[in-house]
């Protein structure tokens, strides 16, 4: 029997290689794995003289070969086969271990472009893939962490089909991976934009959550490696668990809070803004922003857009919380968030744009991120908006994206007043906003409202007017918009078009 080991990864190999000697297995290896396992004091052979042709090309061409891969292909089940590698002087591989060359890794290098491509391997996954396929008579190894239980069962002679399988499929995932972020990685280096007919996303387990959307569905969390950010990377420093949900929640708070250049607060429950307000410094902005909806902020996500320090670590503990996502927290704020155990604290790393996936029966849907606020403002009523108005429009205009479509935002003073999410009316959605401003006692005269998408009646603005609002902004483009304008214009109010949609399904 002989076994053909060509590894990067060499930690925790020597077990395997005292099974396979045990069991009386002729090792076969490469460059530097066969100087390693010979350093170990086990028997090797060198690739060239199994083949009878040397390594070229700087090691380039090592174990592409007839001799290599038919002693791998050969189906012990097939005639043909059994005479042929007899003809030929070919003897069986039965077991092949193999890591690849570490693009991955190396891409935080500072490398040439001609540098990297040297690390894209070759030879490596064409072993792989050779055994994979041929799982009924070989096994393959890609993973440092199944050389010990490979190596019992080798001892116990115990490796059955199942496991071959279950290694083959494995071995075709890595491969998988690995081409995928090959193809994404120069995508980026060579600034191509095409989206080809066949493409692949490289995803890596960072590992199991508790569940998923709720406790009867299973749950992972996977990382990009061709995105260094976001809410993946970032850092837990205290607390329970993250769940399924928390990542969800903070992903969101963090990027809407980060659209603000002023101190600014973001809390969140079940993916939509509840509360968002600036201030001079954070605590103003927490205390303004929680005041907006204090009922949903309860048990909620909260993300601030500066560091956390002490004064405002101790407010936050009088509230009941989820996850607190900021930058950055002195050491005094996470001395005072000690004393709650289980309160989830997240440093944030910042996020990158790339493309929105969702998943639909069948497949997936991919868009580009959302990423611009607008194309172009107009002023499209006779009243100008005032200087006042135009930063709460702005302002309620970068909380809207965020939330849920149907989506509606009354604000002023650069806080959040109520918000209409979900509803399948924009006109409910608006009628909620204003019914839970009332609820929580805010004066709705002179605030302003966003609506992610245009008004297409002006009963919209007429339910405004009554609630006192005094400018809009809106996407236009509906066929309409003569109408709603003449609306807004008869209650001289203002009206800003974005000519941009934020459609949040």
């Amino acid at each position: 029997m002989k076994a053909l080991i060509s590894v990067y990864y060499k930690q925790g190999l020597e077990p395997l290689l005292k099974a396979l000697e045990k069991k009386g297995y002729d090792i076969i290896s490469t460059g530097g794995t066969a100087k390693f396992i010979k350093d170990l004091g086990y028997k090797v052979k060198l690739v060239e003289e199994l083949t009878g042709f040397p390594e070229i090309l700087d090691g380039r061409v090592k174990t592409l070969h007839p001799v290599v891969h038919g002693g791998i292909l050969f189906r012990d089940w097939v005639k043909e086969d059994a005479e042929d590698i007899k003809k030929l002087h070919i003897e069986p591989i039965d077991l092949v271990v193999v890591n690849l060359y570490p693009f991955e890794e190396k891409l935080r290098e500072d490398l040439t472009e001609r540098e990297l491509m040297e690390f894209i391997d070759i030879g490596g996954p064409t072993l792989i893939r050779a055994s994979a396929k041929n799982f009924y008579r070989v096994a393959v190894v890609v993973d440092p962490e199944d050389y010990g239980w490979v190596a019992k069962k080798i001892e116990e002679d115990s490796l059955s089909l199942e496991d071959r399988k279950f290694l083959a499929v494995k071995a075709f995932s890595l491969t998988a991976y690995y081409d995928a972020l090959v193809s994404g990685v120069l995508m980026k280096l060579f600034e191509i934009e095409h989206v080809f007919k066949h493409s692949a996303i490289p995803m890596k387990l960072i590992g199991s959550l508790r569940y998923g959307e709720n406790p009867h569905q299973r749950g992972w969390m996977f990382q990009n490696p061709l995105e260094d950010l976001g809410i993946v990377s970032s850092k837990v420093l205290q607390g329970k668990e993250m769940s399924f949900n928390n990542y969800l929640d903070s992903d969101s708070a963090f990027r809407l809070v980060s659209e603000f250049n002023e101190p600014a607060c973001v809390i969140v429950k079940h993916n939509n803004p509840c509360g968002v307000a600036l201030g001079r410094d954070l605590l103003e902005a927490f205390e303004r922003a929680y005041n907006a909806d204090p009922e949903s902020a309860f048990g909620g996500i909260v993300a601030f857009n500066d560091r956390v320090e002490r004064e405002l670590a101790s407010r936050l503990l009088d509230v009941f919380l989820e996850v607190v996502v900021a930058p950055d927290f002195s050491e005094d704020a996470l001395e005072v968030f000690s004393k709650k155990k289980n309160l989830r604290l997240v440093k944030a790393m910042g996020f990158s744009t790339s493309f929105d996936i969702k998943k639909v029966s069948g497949g997936f849907l991919l868009q580009d991120e959302d990423t611009i606020d607008y194309q172009k403002l107009e002023v499209v009523s006779e009243r100008k908006p005032t200087e006042e108005e135009l930063r709460d429009l702005f302002f309620a205009w970068k909380v809207c994206k965020y939330v849920k479509s149907n989506a509606v935002v009354i604000a002023k003073d650069g806080k959040t007043m109520g918000i209409g999410s979900g509803n399948v009316s924009r006109v409910d959605s608006l009628r909620c906003a204003i019914s839970r401003a009332k609820r929580f006692g805010f004066d709705t005269e002179g605030s302003v409202v966003a609506s992610e998408a245009f008004l297409p009646f002006r009963d919209s603005v007429d339910i405004a007017k009554e609630a006192g609002i005094r400018a809009i902004i809106q996407p236009g483009g509906s066929i309409r918009d003569k109408e709603v304008i003449e609306a807004v214009n008869q209650h001289q109010m203002a009206m800003v078009f974005t000519g941009t949609r934020h459609f949040r399904h």
